[in-house]
């Protein structure tokens, strides 16, 4: 997916019940030194601890987030998987699984945020994205991969919307300040 772009993941998989939806990153390799270090760079390898999280909206009003403080939401219909603290390996880092059936009727809007708890900025990621995965079969929805550098804290990364029992994903990538889930409440408002 490109940024603005939208898919319908009910016509990629009819019968979708349960999804995961997966954040990657990677630390930025760049130049280091005592100074980088110092004033938190450093060289290539330094973790970066970014933190997935699912903001659950019912006709624009914010209802609830899973994050890593709050794994499960709505009676478990959301579910985070935990915190990663580095950004090290491949593949998913942080992944929130969502059971469509067991969400609340009036939930309309799935809002995937990422945000720099510790004030790094994504100057300092590479290979940022997210995806939906099809629990059923472990097959691959969507994904969005983040171009986007700046000194920016946070970045809504993309909406999932329901129509009944649709669902679109619309790849965002909105940069944005904030250190924690509650502070991309704004932007992520402002983005459905």
């Amino acid at each position: 997916m490109t940024k603005g772009s939208s898919i319908s993941l009910t016509k990629q998989a009819p019968s979708l019940a349960r999804i995961s939806m997966g954040l990657g990153w990677d630390p930025a390799k760049k130049a280091g030194g005592f100074l980088g270090k110092l004033f938190g760079g450093g060289g290539g390898g330094d973790s970066i601890d970014l933190d997935a999280s699912c903001l659950a909206f019912a006709g624009g009003r914010h209802v609830d987030t899973a994050y890593f403080g709050r794994l499960d939401i709505l009676g478990g219909a959301i579910h985070h998987n935990g915190d990663n603290l580095t950004g090290d390996g491949d593949g998913d880092d942080e992944v929130i699984d969502i059971d469509t059936t067991r969400l609340p009727a009036e939930i309309d809007a799935l809002v995937l945020t990422v945000n720099s708890f510790r004030g790094q900025t994504f100057d300092e990621v590479d290979n940022a994205f997210c995806r939906v995965v099809d629990q059923s079969n472990g097959r691959e929805l969507a994904r969005f991969t983040l171009a986007e550098k700046g000194r920016h804290t946070g970045v809504v990364m993309a909406v999932l919307r329901r129509a009944g029992s649709s669902w679109d994903m619309q790849a965002i990538g909105r940069a944005a300040h904030g250190r924690t889930a509650a502070d991309l409440v704004g932007p992520a408002r402002e983005c459905l």
